[in-house]
């Protein structure tokens, strides 16, 4: 039983790290399109622009909040 256990908790980690990558590089890719203001020129932002950069925005305070245990995931 031991043995199975340890197994099972090797596979975890090894799915735990393997989405933990899988984040580091979609966080690391946002950031490098927001250094580059989502890859518009201050003369060109458009109230399309403005509504994208809010969903993107409403959709990582979503995940923030969860991780964070705030707004509706708040204790």
């Amino acid at each position: 039983m031991t043995t199975r256990l340890a197994t099972d908790n090797a596979k975890a980690l090894d799915a735990f790290m393997t989405t933990k990558f899988q984040i580091d590089a979609m966080l690391e890719r946002l950031k490098t399109l927001s250094d580059d203001h989502f890859e518009t020129h201050p003369d060109e932002i458009t109230w399309g622009h403005v509504g994208n950069l809010n969903n993107y925005a409403s959709l990582l305070r979503e995940i923030t909040d969860g991780a964070f245990k705030e707004g509706e995931h708040a204790a």
